[in-house]
């Protein structure tokens, strides 16, 4: 049996792909539900504030010291199993890096998750914003996810309509965030080939390469493609991908402002809501390709979405430099962006 080891006093710039924050006063891996409990037991023993985490991908540590526990979740399990068919449902552990479910899936010829290749981060993290991308969200192939309940201490299983979907959000991420640590995710995958319409991004590509055998394996090397030549690797360079949502807005409102700026970039959604591309308000809001060298942050070049840690000493300027794009698209077109990322603890 694996010996676990308590970290103490844990740089967090370590755990977040923006490398900022403070420090933990204790830090714990766990490979499997047992040592879960076991570093919860931990935390409780000494009166200490646990999160879960993956890879740090999509979060971002406040500084100073967080008095509390930080487990890492490296629980692994992948596993594929034939539901019909044309159906198969696909167990994975949190702990698996999530671009590698995806590759192996696609290299099945099963769809479902094709279109969110190179997304960063661990499988746990996925249902937490109901991570989508290029037409796809994981809310559409999840069946199921395994819990850990730190309020009744005991794992359960919560199923897809009870987890509170939403465009970028979830009941983990919301009403009872921090509450359930997952470790596995089941997801139900199709033995088919994706058809068009694609998001335009995707037709535009396959248009420019003369693709027009669509299958899993094209459609994710096309979304690989785009990803990086949108978006920084943040293995090389430090950021959390995009750090603000596209922001809904009603029909009205989205009428307005077409009339005040004809090139908005807006498309309907299926409850009546209009979408509206935050990487257009920033640009247009004059922070595309921007460097503040106050704070040590600036905007990616081919993505004004993606914020990106140049020499920012801490987390403070991070959230400095958000408030100057915030503060500018709400006065000039009356829309509060909203951060993606989650701010930690």
């Amino acid at each position: 049996m694996r010996l676990m080891r308590f970290q103490e006093n844990v740089d967090l710039a370590n755990f977040s792909t923006m490398a900022l924050g403070g420090k933990v006063r204790y830090l714990v891996r766990v490979s499997n539900e047992t040592e879960l409990v076991e570093a919860m037991s931990f935390a409780k023993a000494n009166k200490l504030h646990s999160i879960i985490i993956g890879e740090g991908s999509n979060i971002v540590w406040q500084d100073g010291l967080f008095e509390g526990l930080v487990i890492v979740n490296d629980i692994n399990y992948f596993d594929i199993h034939k539901e019909t068919s044309n159906s198969y449902l696909l167990t994975v552990g949190a702990g698996e890096i999530w671009d590698k479910i995806v590759e192996q899936s696609t290299s099945e010829e099963l769809s479902g998750i094709e279109a969110l290749s190179l997304i960063p981060g661990k499988t746990g993290a996925t249902p937490i914003q109901n991570v989508g991308a290029y037409g796809q969200e994981i809310s559409q192939s999840l069946v199921n996810i395994r819990v850990y309940d730190a309020l009744e201490n005991k794992f359960f299983t919560i199923d897809n309509a009870d987890c509170g979907f939403g465009y970028r959000t979830s009941r983990f991420k919301t009403s009872e965030r921090g509450r359930f640590y997952i470790t596995k995710l089941k997801l139900r995958l199709k033995k088919t080939n994706p058809e068009p319409p694609f998001y335009k991004d995707v037709t535009n590509y396959f248009n420019d390469q003369k693709i027009t055998d669509f299958t899993p394996e094209t459609v994710r090397q096309a979304v690989i493609q785009i990803r990086k030549h949108k978006l920084p690797d943040p293995k090389t360079i430090h950021n959390c991908g995009s750090f603000f949502a596209n922001p809904l807005i009603s029909q009205e409102s989205e009428q307005q402002l077409k009339t005040l700026f004809p090139d908005l970039v807006s498309w309907p959604t299926d409850n009546g809501l209009f979408k509206v591309s935050a990487a257009w308000l920033i640009e247009k809001a004059g922070y595309k390709n921007y460097h503040d060298q106050e704070t040590g942050m600036a905007t990616w070049e081919n993505q004004p979405l993606v914020l990106v840690n140049e020499h920012a000493k801490s987390t403070n300027d991070l959230l400095l430099f958000k408030e100057k794009i915030v503060s500018v698209v709400q006065a000039r077109f009356g829309i509060e962006l909203q951060q993606e990322p989650e701010l930690l603890p």
